[in-house]
């Protein structure tokens, strides 16, 4: 099988329950979760009407410009996934648009999110089918390949892996690694209901900010 141009099957997926868990929880918390230090770069950004993302990943590797292998993953992706995709971070020709969008929505996906552009920005932008990119442009892509699908991905120094968790927002979207999926929404559940205490005490005036003033002196700033 020819690296650069080859299919291959997906062999795991984050359950249907943790994906439920995850769905509940902000992005900015899960990746506190995870030393903030995992993130796909600002360039990536929501391109719908708002709606969360959550599922596990579909991954692709294409050629930049060309989306062959992107209209092949939808019709191999199962209800609920999301279709992760790697075309370079180039912007000069989309990868997908309102056509293929409404074949991913008829196939109940879960998202996209494509290291590159889409176009038919107006019509995306008014759905609630999630859709995570890296820029908008008219040009239309090209249907030559090559490509691999269900192979590990990487752009912006995060590494995504068939199966892996994909949660996105409006803050953006995170990956979480397969075998670390538990634990992070674990610790991400802990820390959303501890800031649902200090929103709780900032509205009631009763918020303790003394450790403002403690870390300042413990840094050595004069005048506190």
């Amino acid at each position: 099988m020819p690296v650069g141009f080859r299919i291959l099957p997906r062999t795991r997926a984050v359950a249907p329950a943790l994906v439920e868990r995850f769905r509940k929880l902000p992005v900015a918390n899960v990746s506190d979760s995870m030393s903030r230090i995992f993130a796909a770069g600002p360039r990536l950004r929501p391109m719908h009407a708002g709606a969360v993302m959550a599922g596990p990943a579909f991954t692709v590797r294409c050629r930049p410009g060309d989306n062959l292998m992107v209209h092949k993953a939808i019709d191999m992706a199962e209800a609920g996934d999301v279709i992760v995709v790697d075309a370079g971070g180039d912007l000069t020709n989309a990868i997908i648009g309102e056509l293929m969008l409404a074949q991913m929505v008829r196939r109940k996906l879960g998202g996209i999110v494509i290291n590159g552009a889409i176009r038919d920005s107006g019509a995306l932008a008014k759905q609630d089918f999630p859709v995570y990119a890296a820029g908008i442009t008219h040009r239309g892509p090209y249907k030559d390949g090559p490509g691999e699908i269900n192979v590990a991905i990487g752009f912006e120094g995060l590494v995504i892996e068939p199966g892996d968790m994909i949660l996105g927002d409006e803050d953006g979207f995170v990956s979480i690694p397969y075998a670390d999926a538990e634990t992070v929404c674990v610790a991400t559940e802990a820390k959303h209901a501890a800031e649902g205490k200090q929103m709780a005490e900032i509205e009631a005036g009763t918020i303790d900010r003394s450790w403002v003033d403690a870390t300042l002196r413990k840094l050595g700033c004069e005048g506190v």
